[in-house]
């Protein structure tokens, strides 16, 4: 099948079409010829789908290849819709269809009353049109309100009276996004929220290929590759599948969150708005912001990613809802936007988050969570600090395994107390690091910056202070302060907490 490539070659009418050589084949064949050459070519399928190469990319072009249509299920924010998008890709550049045809009919085979009266009509002078790979994809988000008129058409009295036609005659017809979407892709999000007599719809469709429209029977042979998502969780929250529908989509593909930390961490770098100081000035106004270079520390992106890990892990937190990824990209957004604001009221030149940065950032964290009934009695934001101290525990380990802070825990031990505001200056924070035994020397150990890089040293004695309470060696009080463990007491679940027995109340 070949395509002319420029708009100047393009055939104009039917005759020229025919002449040109161009063999027209279903979009399933298209999707499928387009594929098998990237493949050849090892072209990179997918662009930015991260940590799918050895799950559901794989699955996904086997169903390409089989000519199915595909369903993919799976939690928030697991790609569901970009993958989808991104099939469009596999379209040929343009296609020609009969002028002015609302189904985009192939002037070889055309579905519709108006594309073959219009080409018995002309016959070879019947005028040509050339869609491109973008209008031949049609997505609709599936809610209880959508109707047939709206996937599938309805008889429209004006175009009866204006075109003398009788309501039982095709022309008559207002077609609804499935017919548009023909020899192109038709998504479908969240299929179970579709009522059940439009999923009929749609298998009928798929199968027989008609319809009927206020009682009178259209014949649709639609050619389109139909693609649908949804969540697991809806098949008994919100609705379910029918089983006639179900059983005709060739395959169902279960997507997934990151199973590594670093796969998290290349899909929050690839996605998550970190380079503030690249945007130049619009309109009079500069955009920058602040002179100030972002570095964020890899222990400061494992530790973000590790808290989405925890919460998935969580009793108190929702699993059949899940914790989407999209949760340490908002929240490594807000570290490097507290860290942006210190630089700003400091006149600091480097931006570098720190440990109380992410404690700033639990806004974006506690709407991302649906909580269970526990979770809900405990509170979001107190859960919020419990993840943020649990993964800190997790990633200290392994960057200091077989590291000894004795002489640290031991100042605490001795009644003194160290709190680094989130507001205080590198600078300012280092002199108070420094009164700490052996916490600079020991905390550059296993990093290769130059002790002289304030920013960053401070921020590493902080996840070195994060991870020594979480390890329960230290306190960390609400002000962000860290003291002696000795003046604080655990609960049940291992959350520490200021010792007030003298008022009578623990904090």
């Amino acid at each position: 099948m070949s395509t002319p490539k420029t708009s100047v070659d393009l055939p104009k009418n039917f005759g020229e079409l025919k002449a040109s050589g161009y063999q027209s084949v279903s979009v399933k064949d298209e999707l499928r010829a387009n594929l098998v050459r990237k493949l050849r070519a090892g072209e990179k399928l997918f662009r930015g789908i991260v940590g799918y190469d050895e799950t559901v990319i794989p699955q996904l072009i086997n169903a390409i290849l089989a000519r199915h249509n595909v369903i993919l299920l799976g939690l928030r924010g697991q790609a569901k819709s970009r993958i989808i998008r991104q099939l469009t890709e596999l379209l040929d550049d343009q296609i020609p269809i009969v002028a002015g045809s609302e189904v985009n009919d192939d002037p070889f085979k055309p579905i519709s009353a108006y594309g073959r009266q219009t080409l018995a009509l002309h016959g070879d002078l019947t005028h040509v049109e050339w869609i491109d790979r973008d209008s031949r994809f049609v997505e609709k988000l599936a809610t209880p309100d959508v109707t047939i008129a709206d996937i599938i058409g309805d008889v429209d009295p004006i175009k009866a009276a204006k075109g003398g036609h009788l309501l039982s005659d095709e022309l008559t017809i207002h077609y609804g996004l499935l017919p548009r979407a023909n020899r192109g892709i038709f998504a479908i999000n969240e299929l179970p929220d579709l009522a059940g007599k439009i999923q009929v719809g749609l298998f009928n469709i798929m199968q027989e290929g008609d319809v009927q429209i206020k009682g009178y029977p259209v014949r649709l042979p639609l050619d389109v590759m139909l693609i649908f998502s949804a969540n697991p969780e809806d098949y008994t929250a919100r609705g379910k599948i029918i089983t006639p529908l179900k059983d005709r989509i060739g395959t169902e593909i279960m997507t997934h969150y990151p199973a590594e930390i670093q796969t998290a961490v290349e899909i929050t770098r690839q996605e998550a708005w970190v380079d503030r100081g690249s945007m130049e000035s619009f309109g009079g106004r500069d955009l920058k912001g602040s002179n100030s270079r972002p570095h964020i520390p890899e222990f400061i992106r494992e530790l973000v990613e590790q808290i989405a890990f925890e919460a998935r892990d969580d009793n108190r937190v929702d699993k059949h809802s899940g914790v989407s990824q999209r949760m340490p990209i908002t929240v490594i957004e807000s570290v490097l936007s507290n860290a942006e604001r210190r630089a700003l009221l400091t006149g600091e030149e480097e931006i570098v988050p720190r440990i109380s940065d992410v404690y700033a950032a639990i806004p974006s964290m506690t709407g991302k969570m649906e909580l269970e009934y526990e979770g809900e009695q405990i509170g979001a934001s107190r859960i919020a600090k419990d993840l943020i101290k649990r993964a800190a525990g997790e990633i200290f380990e392994g960057y200091f395994v077989g590291i000894d802070f004795a002489p640290t825990v031991q100042w605490f031990d001795q009644g003194n107390n160290l709190r680094l505001a989130d507001t205080a200056a590198a600078k300012e924070c280092k002199t108070l690091l420094q009164a700490v035994p052996e916490l600079l020397d020991t905390a550059v150990i296993p990093f290769e910056f130059q002790p002289s890089d304030t920013a960053q040293l401070v921020a590493t004695c902080e996840f070195v202070l994060e991870g020594l309470y979480a390890q329960n060696k230290i306190s960390r009080n609400e002000e962000g302060g860290y003291t002696a463990v000795t003046k604080a007491k655990k609960d049940r679940r291992g959350m520490i907490y200021d010792d007030l027995t003298e008022t009578g109340k623990y904090s």
